[in-house]
């Protein structure tokens, strides 16, 4: 595996994908990085659906709304669709104990960045999709009610490796002691 931050410097949005499958091996070191993402209280809040059936995929395209990866969600050999489990993160004993109520987004923020990063480290391509009906991706997919799609993922081969995007420099954004 490549140097931490040459992932990090390194991993792209893919919206174009080579026809070729991921290898099991694969899929699994991805999903083993979601089993190890920290999350609030160890309540591992996501449920991942991976999803390979071409007529699935295409019903899940047609819940983009206006969105550049909406090729992407066919292309794909597959695309990983993650749920967070409502009321579970950010809550003890029944009762949201943070100012942002619910904290299953940040848990699957972090669950979802392992997803990119190991598979830019396996030389795979991701987009992070979430412009989309989510409710309708939920339908699709039989996702229970105490469960909310979040984002959906295509996952495979790149076709191309787009240019880095513009990044602010460091003293931009950092700040010392105070805003």
């Amino acid at each position: 595996m490549a140097d931490l931050m040459d992932i990090i410097k390194g991993r792209r949005s893919i919206r174009k994908y080579q026809d070729k499958e991921i290898p099991e091996e694969s899929l699994n070191q991805i999903l083993e990085s979601v089993r190890w993402a920290p999350s609030w209280t160890n309540s591992q809040c996501w449920e991942v659906i991976i999803v390979k059936d071409p007529g699935i995929k295409e019903q899940l395209q047609g819940t983009l709304i206006k969105n550049p990866s909406s090729k992407a969600m066919v292309q794909a050999p597959v695309v990983l669709v993650i749920c967070g489990k409502l009321g579970s993160s950010g809550y003890y004993k029944e009762q949201v104990t943070t100012k942002f109520g619910d904290w299953f987004m940040f848990d699957l923020g972090i669950a979802t960045q392992n997803i990119c990063l190991t598979a830019s480290a396996l030389g795979l391509g991701t987009v992070i999709v979430g412009l989309l009906d989510h409710n309708k991706a939920k339908e699709i997919l039989g996702v229970p009610d105490d469960y909310e799609v979040v984002t959906m993922i295509p996952l495979g081969y790149p076709a191309k490796e787009p240019e880095a995007p513009k990044r602010r420099e460091i003293s931009e954004f950092a700040h010392y002691d105070k805003f």
